[in-house]
């Protein structure tokens, strides 16, 4: 399926730099504080498959919980990553703010705990952190004293450029498809397709990820560097068909990574490139014709034709 044409709508800074060495500290903590905030949403809303009731979603300023519903009234938490600050706004007007500045894991999560009771939301979450070797509970990870808003509003600003593309690839498709999220657990933006067959059990595995994995799914997103030495974008096909490593995909810098069983392309690539967006979008559309392809897909009935 040829890919339209993408033109850049926005400023030079659309997609900045971010070395994973120099903001190492800070997206500890960050990681840290959106699984915290994460877990409120996961306590008070109702399972969706997938999991799709517990991401944070991007936005104009930042990251969001959308509306947690909470009796007979709705709140939401938002970090600001223009004015720096963690918004907490209640239906009924009030609200209070933390200011996203150099503290630790502890001392965010008492002060974001304490915030809540103020505003009369009483919440239970499981107090330490997952998807991370070896988690230290919240209230006892002094490790980083950090927050450097400039790194922040970088990292934010990529996470709006992916937003943006992976929203148009997603458009393509008439399937089942997630919509474009950040999971706080794995700290990624991500977006999937679905092709309606169940997919193999999985006895061995635990129960989230039985529900991650319950149907058949082609995956694609970005991280800023968690297992590889930088940001980069990935796609994976799961249950994997058979020669999928083997397969061509674009652009030629894109390599399969044997270890993590994706496909692969750096961020430094993607920002590098005359148009990313094309690039980006090429990635993304290449790596799923070679899945759902090999996966034997109903692709016509899937996917949304193309118009000129």
């Amino acid at each position: 399926m040829a890919a339209p044409l993408v033109t850049s709508t926005v400023s030079a800074d659309a997609w900045p730099a971010l070395p994973l060495e120099e903001w190492k500290p800070t997206y500890h903590n960050l990681h840290m504080w959106t699984q915290i905030v994460g877990k409120v949403r996961l306590a008070l809303t109702p399972k969706i498959n997938h999991w799709w009731n517990v991401p944070l979603y991007v936005n104009a300023r930042g990251l969001t919980t959308s509306p947690i519903p909470y009796g007979r009234d709705v709140f939401e938490i938002q970090f600001d990553f223009i004015d720096h600050q963690l918004v907490i706004a209640c239906g009924d007007g009030a609200r209070t703010k933390l200011a996203l500045a150099p503290r630790t894991v502890a001392d965010f999560y008492s002060e974001f705990i304490s915030a809540l009771h103020a505003l009369n939301i009483e919440v239970k979450i499981y107090p330490k952190p997952v998807e991370v070797p070896d988690p230290v509970p919240f209230a006892k990870d002094n490790l980083y004293s950090a927050y450097d808003a400039d790194a922040a509003h970088r990292f934010w600003r990529i996470l709006v450029s992916c937003d943006s593309v992976f929203q148009q690839f997603r458009a393509r498709f008439l399937g089942k498809s997630s919509p474009v999220h950040f999971f706080w657990g794995s700290f990624d933006l991500a977006v999937s397709r679905f092709c309606g067959r169940r997919a193999p059990e999985r006895p061995e595995a635990d129960s989230i990820t039985r529900e991650a994995y319950s149907h058949e799914v082609i995956s694609a997103g970005w991280w800023p560097g968690a297992g590889l030495d930088g940001p980069a974008f990935y796609s994976y096909t799961a249950p994997e068909p058979p020669g999928l490593a083997k397969q061509r995909v674009a652009p030629a810098s894109a390599f399969y990574h044997p270890d993590m069983k994706e496909f692969i392309l750096t961020y430094d690539d993607v920002r590098s490139a005359s148009a990313p967006e094309r690039m980006l979008l090429e990635f993304l559309q290449s790596t799923y014709e070679a899945g759902a392809t090999l996966a034997s897909w109903d692709r016509a009935e899937l996917e949304r034709p193309t118009t000129t």
